[in-house]
């Protein structure tokens, strides 16, 4: 049985650890992107209770899975319930890097066009990771690495 989490800053690699996790062993998978937001314009939290509906939701109807975001405060929610983690701690320069170069999220964007518009906002995002205290910040996923009794791995290079 297998329940994984993976966070990590904005473009650490969550997504493509956690695609390749869930095709290798047969989990499903949730991105928390997809239960963070309203689908508003401009986008607009979730109330937290909300997401964790959802939350609850995919955790009853799945027996292995892997959930991946930069949420500390939905991940905290899944921790009780996960049996390893992966905090991909990369350095600042390499989620730029990675940023630029990956591929189209047609889950996130509606056009490749509309993605590559965002990219100069989510390169600044990326840059503010060590210096924020919010739920996405590199010391609260820190502190969620910290607390969790679990199998854990941290990655500081692309994995």
């Amino acid at each position: 049985m297998s329940k994984i989490v993976i966070f990590g800053n904005s473009g650490s690699g969550k997504s493509t650890l956690a695609k390749t996790l869930a095709a290798s062993q047969n989990l499903a998978h949730l991105d928390l992107d997809t239960i963070a937001w309203k689908p508003v314009s401009p986008p607009v939290r979730m109330p937290i209770e909300e997401s964790n509906d959802q939350l609850c939701d995919f955790i009853g109807h799945h027996k292995d899975w892997v959930i991946e975001g930069c949420y500390a405060d939905l991940l905290s929610l899944v921790l009780p319930y996960a049996d390893e983690m992966f905090f991909l701690n990369l350095p600042v320069s390499a989620c730029i890097e990675n940023a630029k170069n990956r591929p189209w999220e047609p889950h996130k964007y509606e056009s490749e066009a509309a993605q590559n518009d965002n990219l100069a906002m989510l390169i600044d995002w990326i840059a503010l990771y060590p210096s924020r205290t919010d739920t996405f910040s590199q010391q609260a996923h820190e502190n969620l690495y910290t607390q969790f009794d679990g199998k854990k791995t941290m990655f500081t290079t692309n994995v």
